[in-house]
Protein backbone atom coordinates (compact mmCIF):
# COMPACT_ATOMS: atom_id res chain seq x y z
CA UNK A 1 0.00 0.00 0.00
CA UNK A 2 0.97 3.88 -0.96
CA UNK A 3 1.86 5.75 2.04
CA UNK A 4 0.60 9.33 2.25
CA UNK A 5 4.05 11.04 2.82
CA UNK A 6 6.03 11.60 -0.07
CA UNK A 7 10.23 11.03 -0.38
CA UNK A 8 12.11 14.23 0.27
CA UNK A 9 14.79 15.50 -2.59
CA UNK A 10 17.88 14.03 -0.70
CA UNK A 11 16.46 10.78 -0.16
CA UNK A 12 15.95 10.41 -4.00
CA UNK A 13 19.42 11.94 -4.46
CA UNK A 14 20.53 8.82 -2.42
CA UNK A 15 18.51 6.44 -4.92
CA UNK A 16 19.94 8.07 -7.78
CA UNK A 17 23.61 7.42 -6.28
CA UNK A 18 22.50 4.47 -5.56
CA UNK A 19 21.70 3.60 -9.57
CA UNK A 20 24.83 5.37 -10.54
CA UNK A 21 27.56 3.29 -8.26
CA UNK A 22 25.92 0.08 -8.52
CA UNK A 23 25.72 -0.62 -5.20
CA UNK A 24 25.07 0.85 -0.72
CA UNK A 25 28.97 0.86 -0.66
CA UNK A 26 30.07 2.62 -3.12
CA UNK A 27 27.28 5.01 -3.06
CA UNK A 28 27.59 5.40 0.62
CA UNK A 29 31.62 6.52 -0.15
CA UNK A 30 30.57 9.17 -2.39
CA UNK A 31 27.84 10.73 -0.49
CA UNK A 32 29.71 10.34 2.44
CA UNK A 33 27.54 8.46 4.19
CA UNK A 34 27.13 5.09 6.01
CA UNK A 35 25.99 1.98 4.44
CA UNK A 36 23.35 1.68 6.46
CA UNK A 37 22.21 4.53 5.94
CA UNK A 38 21.93 4.28 2.24
CA UNK A 39 19.97 1.29 2.70
CA UNK A 40 17.51 2.71 5.09
CA UNK A 41 17.15 5.31 3.32
CA UNK A 42 16.09 3.00 0.13
CA UNK A 43 14.00 1.29 2.40
CA UNK A 44 12.20 4.12 3.49
CA UNK A 45 11.56 5.33 -0.22
CA UNK A 46 10.10 2.03 -0.75
CA UNK A 47 7.84 2.40 1.93
CA UNK A 48 6.02 5.64 0.59
CA UNK A 49 5.94 4.66 -2.93
CA UNK A 50 4.87 1.12 -1.83
CA UNK A 51 7.19 -0.53 -4.91
CA UNK A 52 10.44 -2.09 -5.31
CA UNK A 53 12.93 0.09 -6.69
CA UNK A 54 15.87 -1.78 -6.19
CA UNK A 55 17.03 -5.58 -6.61
CA UNK A 56 19.66 -6.45 -3.90
CA UNK A 57 21.84 -9.74 -4.18
CA UNK A 58 25.35 -10.28 -3.08
CA UNK A 59 27.19 -8.97 -5.93
CA UNK A 60 25.04 -5.98 -6.44
CA UNK A 61 22.01 -3.65 -6.81
CA UNK A 62 20.21 -3.19 -9.73
CA UNK A 63 17.09 -1.26 -10.45
CA UNK A 64 13.86 -3.06 -10.96
CA UNK A 65 11.55 -1.40 -14.21
CA UNK A 66 9.86 0.85 -11.58
CA UNK A 67 13.49 2.18 -10.21
CA UNK A 68 14.40 2.04 -13.97
CA UNK A 69 11.55 4.50 -14.90
CA UNK A 70 12.00 6.48 -12.42
CA UNK A 71 15.79 7.02 -12.52
CA UNK A 72 15.13 8.08 -15.54
CA UNK A 73 12.46 10.95 -14.51
CA UNK A 74 15.14 12.34 -12.12
CA UNK A 75 18.46 12.05 -13.41
CA UNK A 76 17.52 15.46 -16.02
CA UNK A 77 15.16 17.20 -13.10
CA UNK A 78 18.64 16.72 -11.17
CA UNK A 79 20.64 17.90 -13.57
CA UNK A 80 18.85 21.07 -14.15
CA UNK A 81 18.95 21.79 -10.67
CA UNK A 82 22.37 21.50 -10.63
CA UNK A 83 22.91 23.46 -13.48
CA UNK A 84 20.30 26.15 -12.09
CA UNK A 85 22.52 26.06 -9.32
CA UNK A 86 25.79 26.51 -10.91
CA UNK A 87 24.34 29.43 -12.56
CA UNK A 88 23.09 31.32 -9.73
CA UNK A 89 27.00 30.87 -8.66
CA UNK A 90 27.99 32.82 -11.62
CA UNK A 91 25.56 35.55 -11.88
CA UNK A 92 26.91 35.99 -8.10
CA UNK A 93 30.73 36.29 -9.37
CA UNK A 94 29.39 38.02 -12.59
CA UNK A 95 28.55 41.83 -12.22
CA UNK A 96 25.55 41.77 -13.94
CA UNK A 97 21.55 42.58 -12.89
CA UNK A 98 20.22 45.52 -10.91
CA UNK A 99 21.73 47.93 -8.45
CA UNK A 100 18.33 49.71 -6.88
CA UNK A 101 19.20 52.37 -4.45
CA UNK A 102 16.69 54.20 -1.77
CA UNK A 103 18.78 57.62 -1.17
CA UNK A 104 18.19 60.75 0.37
CA UNK A 105 17.48 63.59 -1.95
CA UNK A 106 20.93 65.65 -0.90
CA UNK A 107 23.31 62.50 -2.22
CA UNK A 108 21.70 63.09 -6.09
CA UNK A 109 23.16 66.77 -6.43
CA UNK A 110 26.66 65.82 -6.42
CA UNK A 111 27.70 62.92 -4.41
CA UNK A 112 26.01 59.90 -6.07
CA UNK A 113 25.99 61.29 -9.91
CA UNK A 114 29.88 60.92 -10.55
CA UNK A 115 29.93 57.42 -8.51
CA UNK A 116 26.66 56.07 -10.72
CA UNK A 117 28.87 57.44 -13.79
CA UNK A 118 31.93 55.80 -13.17
CA UNK A 119 29.71 52.27 -12.41
CA UNK A 120 28.01 52.33 -15.19
CA UNK A 121 30.99 52.66 -17.53
CA UNK A 122 32.94 49.90 -15.33
CA UNK A 123 30.28 47.45 -15.68
CA UNK A 124 28.13 47.73 -18.76
CA UNK A 125 25.72 44.49 -17.76
CA UNK A 126 24.47 46.49 -14.96
CA UNK A 127 21.33 48.02 -14.48
CA UNK A 128 21.06 51.14 -11.64
CA UNK A 129 17.33 52.31 -10.47
CA UNK A 130 17.37 55.02 -7.80
CA UNK A 131 14.68 55.80 -5.51
CA UNK A 132 14.97 59.60 -3.87
CA UNK A 133 13.24 59.26 -0.30
CA UNK A 134 14.12 61.48 2.36
CA UNK A 135 11.92 59.49 4.80
CA UNK A 136 13.60 56.28 6.95
CA UNK A 137 12.16 54.00 5.20
CA UNK A 138 13.21 50.20 4.99
CA UNK A 139 14.31 50.35 1.74
CA UNK A 140 15.50 46.76 2.44
CA UNK A 141 11.90 45.56 3.18
CA UNK A 142 10.83 48.09 0.27
CA UNK A 143 13.06 45.76 -2.38
CA UNK A 144 16.34 48.39 -3.11
CA UNK A 145 20.14 46.13 -2.51
CA UNK A 146 21.13 49.33 -0.35
CA UNK A 147 20.46 52.62 0.97
CA UNK A 148 22.27 56.31 1.62
CA UNK A 149 21.05 58.45 4.46
CA UNK A 150 22.49 61.03 6.63
CA UNK A 151 23.11 59.67 10.46
CA UNK A 152 20.25 57.76 11.07
CA UNK A 153 20.20 55.26 13.58
CA UNK A 154 20.29 51.59 11.70
CA UNK A 155 19.32 48.27 12.70
CA UNK A 156 21.92 46.08 14.04
CA UNK A 157 22.55 43.57 11.34
CA UNK A 158 22.98 46.63 8.62
CA UNK A 159 26.39 47.45 7.78
CA UNK A 160 27.50 51.16 6.97
CA UNK A 161 30.00 52.95 4.49
CA UNK A 162 30.86 56.50 4.14
CA UNK A 163 29.87 57.54 0.46
CA UNK A 164 31.25 60.75 -0.32
CA UNK A 165 32.54 63.48 1.89
CA UNK A 166 33.61 62.11 5.07
CA UNK A 167 32.34 65.11 6.91
CA UNK A 168 30.03 68.02 5.34
CA UNK A 169 29.18 71.58 7.09
CA UNK A 170 25.97 73.43 6.76
CA UNK A 171 26.89 77.08 5.65
CA UNK A 172 24.77 80.00 5.28
CA UNK A 173 25.28 82.08 2.18
CA UNK A 174 23.45 85.11 -0.24
CA UNK A 175 24.78 86.97 -2.79
CA UNK A 176 26.96 90.68 -2.57
CA UNK A 177 24.40 92.20 -3.55
CA UNK A 178 22.11 90.98 -1.24
CA UNK A 179 23.99 91.96 1.40
CA UNK A 180 24.33 95.04 0.40
CA UNK A 181 20.86 95.94 0.10
CA UNK A 182 20.44 93.79 3.69
CA UNK A 183 23.24 93.90 5.31
CA UNK A 184 25.17 91.18 7.37
CA UNK A 185 23.51 89.73 10.08
CA UNK A 186 25.60 89.61 13.42
CA UNK A 187 24.34 86.60 14.70
CA UNK A 188 22.07 83.61 13.96
CA UNK A 189 18.86 84.71 15.13
CA UNK A 190 19.09 87.83 12.90
CA UNK A 191 18.52 85.91 9.95
CA UNK A 192 14.33 86.05 11.24
CA UNK A 193 14.54 89.62 9.67
CA UNK A 194 15.70 88.59 6.51
CA UNK A 195 14.34 86.97 3.49
CA UNK A 196 15.60 83.39 3.76
CA UNK A 197 15.07 80.79 0.86
CA UNK A 198 14.66 77.21 2.36
CA UNK A 199 14.28 73.49 1.29
CA UNK A 200 11.69 71.16 1.69
CA UNK A 201 12.24 67.62 2.12
CA UNK A 202 10.44 64.86 0.23
CA UNK A 203 8.94 63.87 3.46
CA UNK A 204 7.31 67.43 3.66
CA UNK A 205 9.52 68.64 6.72
CA UNK A 206 11.93 71.69 5.72
CA UNK A 207 15.51 71.59 6.04
CA UNK A 208 16.99 72.49 9.65
CA UNK A 209 18.97 76.03 9.91
CA UNK A 210 20.82 75.20 13.00
CA UNK A 211 24.49 76.50 13.93
CA UNK A 212 26.56 76.33 16.91
CA UNK A 213 30.09 78.50 17.98
CA UNK A 214 31.81 78.85 21.36
CA UNK A 215 29.40 76.29 22.73
CA UNK A 216 26.39 77.85 22.15
CA UNK A 217 23.61 76.21 19.71
CA UNK A 218 20.96 77.51 18.22
CA UNK A 219 18.30 76.40 15.74
CA UNK A 220 16.31 78.70 13.44
CA UNK A 221 13.46 78.66 11.68
CA UNK A 222 13.26 81.50 9.52
CA UNK A 223 10.58 82.77 7.26
CA UNK A 224 10.59 81.78 4.04
CA UNK A 225 10.24 83.83 1.16
CA UNK A 226 10.76 81.47 -0.89
CA UNK A 227 10.51 77.20 -0.41
CA UNK A 228 11.98 74.61 -3.04
CA UNK A 229 12.42 70.90 -2.66
CA UNK A 230 15.75 69.27 -1.99
CA UNK A 231 15.87 67.50 -5.06
CA UNK A 232 15.83 71.00 -6.99
CA UNK A 233 19.04 72.40 -4.57
CA UNK A 234 20.27 74.07 -8.24
CA UNK A 235 17.68 76.05 -8.51
CA UNK A 236 17.53 77.19 -5.05
CA UNK A 237 21.13 77.67 -5.20
CA UNK A 238 20.33 80.07 -8.40
CA UNK A 239 18.05 82.07 -6.96
CA UNK A 240 20.31 82.91 -4.25
CA UNK A 241 22.82 83.82 -6.45
CA UNK A 242 20.27 86.40 -7.97
CA UNK A 243 19.73 88.07 -4.85
CA UNK A 244 16.90 86.81 -3.37
CA UNK A 245 17.92 85.84 0.16
CA UNK A 246 19.83 84.01 2.53
CA UNK A 247 20.24 80.14 1.52
CA UNK A 248 21.54 77.87 4.15
CA UNK A 249 22.53 74.19 2.60
CA UNK A 250 25.92 71.95 2.40
CA UNK A 251 28.99 73.54 2.36
CA UNK A 252 29.79 71.92 -0.68
CA UNK A 253 27.02 72.60 -3.39
CA UNK A 254 28.33 76.27 -2.20
CA UNK A 255 31.90 76.36 -2.79
CA UNK A 256 31.99 76.85 -6.43
CA UNK A 257 30.26 79.94 -5.92
CA UNK A 258 31.81 81.16 -3.01
CA UNK A 259 35.11 80.46 -4.95
CA UNK A 260 33.36 82.87 -7.91
CA UNK A 261 32.12 85.17 -5.99
CA UNK A 262 29.04 84.83 -6.79
CA UNK A 263 27.95 84.40 -3.28
CA UNK A 264 29.68 85.23 -0.07
CA UNK A 265 30.17 83.28 3.24
CA UNK A 266 27.72 84.42 6.33
CA UNK A 267 28.25 83.97 9.76
CA UNK A 268 31.12 81.13 8.71
CA UNK A 269 32.37 81.12 12.62
CA UNK A 270 28.33 79.55 13.75
CA UNK A 271 28.52 76.55 10.48
CA UNK A 272 28.19 73.24 11.81
CA UNK A 273 30.19 70.02 10.74
CA UNK A 274 28.06 66.45 10.50
CA UNK A 275 29.14 63.35 9.02
CA UNK A 276 28.79 62.70 5.64
CA UNK A 277 26.72 59.99 4.05
CA UNK A 278 26.46 56.58 4.32
CA UNK A 279 25.60 53.73 2.56
CA UNK A 280 24.13 51.11 4.31
CA UNK A 281 23.28 47.72 3.75
CA UNK A 282 22.45 44.00 5.19
CA UNK A 283 25.27 42.14 6.82
CA UNK A 284 24.59 38.65 5.02
CA UNK A 285 25.97 38.10 1.77
CA UNK A 286 25.71 40.86 -1.11
CA UNK A 287 24.84 40.10 -4.54
CA UNK A 288 28.11 41.06 -7.09
CA UNK A 289 26.47 44.87 -8.20
CA UNK A 290 26.68 45.74 -4.54
CA UNK A 291 30.19 44.32 -4.12
CA UNK A 292 31.09 46.35 -6.87
CA UNK A 293 29.62 49.46 -6.24
CA UNK A 294 31.54 49.37 -2.80
CA UNK A 295 34.48 48.60 -4.33
CA UNK A 296 34.05 51.85 -6.86
CA UNK A 297 33.41 53.55 -3.86
CA UNK A 298 36.71 52.85 -1.77
CA UNK A 299 38.69 53.93 -4.66
CA UNK A 300 36.95 57.36 -5.55
CA UNK A 301 39.74 59.76 -4.54
CA UNK A 302 38.23 62.86 -5.86
CA UNK A 303 34.97 63.25 -3.75
CA UNK A 304 33.25 66.85 -3.76
CA UNK A 305 35.33 69.11 -1.87
CA UNK A 306 33.72 70.54 2.22
CA UNK A 307 33.69 73.96 1.97
CA UNK A 308 35.34 75.33 5.10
Amino acid sequence: MKNNREPSLDDLAVFLAVCKAGGFRAAATRLGMSPSNVSDTIARIETMLGVPLLTRNTRSVVPTEAGQALAARLTPLFAATRAALHDVVDAGREVQGLLKLNVAGAVMVDILPPLIDRFLAAYPAVQVEVVVDDRFVDAIADGCTAGIRYGERLAQDMIAVPIGPRYQQLALAAAPAYLARRGHPAHPRDLLDHDCIRMRFSSGALTAWEFEHAGERVTIDPPSRLTIGVEAAPAAISLARAGHGMICTFGNWLAPHFASGELVPVLPDWWQQFDGPRLYFPSRLMPATLRAFIDLIAQADDSPPTAR
